[in-house]
């Protein structure tokens, strides 16, 4: 199934949350159009490299056609706005404004194609006293109170593992477009998308936001536990730790009987997850009584045997390579220029059954600029 099939995208975005929002356009059928400058998109020059090829652009480019044009040339320019005033989405990254003064903004080009779904991502939004600051993911999780809760517990603030900011940012922009699509359809109206880094990362922090707008507390960074519940995090076993996950009295119970101290049950200390997290030091000691006295291996299989939710800690080959992961078929390789079959990993969601993925790779710098301006019936620039 794609169903974007037909839907038109200029990508005038670059390096992460605009490219990872038209990379799940193009997964689900979208045809998108990159707009990059002379150089390319900055990602193209960011390791690791493979063969030349960086990864981080290949990985985020997927199912894209490349058109290279000078902004700063009348005559690239006029061919971008031609080309816009052709598409169904445009998707920008620009800082706030730039768009705007180059002729490329939502209200110039929405003026000439009302059904046009214009989306801007960027770290801060289009309003606000903080519009102008620097759209970097780590300054995002710094300021959106991710940080202040994430860390060892007594440690300092820790950003996490991965740019979520930027790929949380572009997961919604896809989302809002795909919303505005199925509203322009019924209406013949587009959009103008405003899509924040810091308005999107906030909006996933429900913990923090229990805990500050109905407990009138504060998170506290308390490592690889969970700040509510308990038992609800790492232990160590004889070769290295276990994730058990107990969220209910039920669970507890049949915890406290698999470590050999079903009295724990019923102990004033652990009869609710708030008094147990209350007491999580002692709870943990009795826990790991048991569990390091197991491999890894053999404690995950005691606890899955009680119905317990537990698992060991992988590294990103060990969850690429299992068997689960290969029959859901997490990993496709996809035809590059330069690579052959590249590696990728694409949209998660699986329609009647099947995983829409784009049909290519990461597309060559300027590869495409014959065939798109073919397309839209525009004649080359001297």
């Amino acid at each position: 199934m794609k169903p974007l099939q037909g839907i038109k995208v200029l990508d005038l975005s670059r390096v992460l949350a605009g490219p990872y929002c038209t990379a799940l356009l193009a997964d689900l059928g979208a045809e998108v159009i990159k707009l990059e400058p002379p150089a390319g998109d900055d990602y193209r020059h960011i390791g690791p490299f493979k063969d030349g090829e960086s990864a981080l652009f290949t990985l985020n480019n997927r199912g894209k056609q490349s058109l290279v044009l000078d902004l700063k040339d009348p005559g690239d320019l006029a061919l971008a706005k031609a080309v816009a005033a052709r598409v169904d989405v445009v998707v920008e990254n620009f800082r706030p404004g730039v768009a705007a003064r180059l002729g490329l903004g939502a209200e110039a080009l929405r003026a000439e194609n009302p059904r046009l779904v214009y989306c801007s991502i960027s770290g801060f939004g289009q309003q606000g006293p903080f519009r102008d600051l620097p759209a970097y993911d780590l300054v995002v999780q710094a300021m959106s109170g991710l940080m202040a809760g994430t860390g060892e517990e007594g440690g300092a603030p820790l950003k996490t593992g991965e740019s979520v900011a930027d790929l949380i940012a572009g997961l919604f922009g896809s989302w809002a477009i795909m919303a505005a699509l199925v509203n322009r359809n019924a209406t013949g109206q587009g959009a103008t998308l405003d899509v924040a880094m810091y308005d999107a990362l906030f909006s996933m922090l429900t913990t923090s936001h229990a805990l500050h707008f109905y407990a009138g507390a504060l998170p506290q960074r308390v490592g690889n536990r969970h700040p509510l519940s308990t038992p609800f995090g790492c232990f160590a076993t004889r070769d290295g730790q276990v994730v058990i996950a107990v969220l209910n009295g039920k669970q507890f119970a049949a915890l406290a009987t698999l470590i050999g101290a079903p009295d724990a049950a019923d102990d004033p200390r652990f009869a609710s997850d708030e008094s147990r997290t209350a007491h999580e030091p002692e709870l943990k000691r009795l826990i790991e009584g048991w569990s390091r006295g197991l491999t890894t291996e053999e404690a995950v299989a005691a606890l899955a045997g009680a119905g317990l939710p537990a698992a060991p800690i992988w590294d990103i080959a060990q969850a690429a390579s299992n068997e689960h992961a290969l029959t859901r078929g997490l990993v496709s390789r996809l035809p590059h220029p330069v690579l052959g079959l590249a590696p990728t990993i694409g949209q998660p969601v699986r329609f009647d059954g099947e995983k829409p993925v784009a049909e290519t790779s990461a597309p060559r710098l300027g590869g495409d600029r014959a065939a798109i301006l073919r397309e839209f019936g525009l004649e080359e620039t001297a």
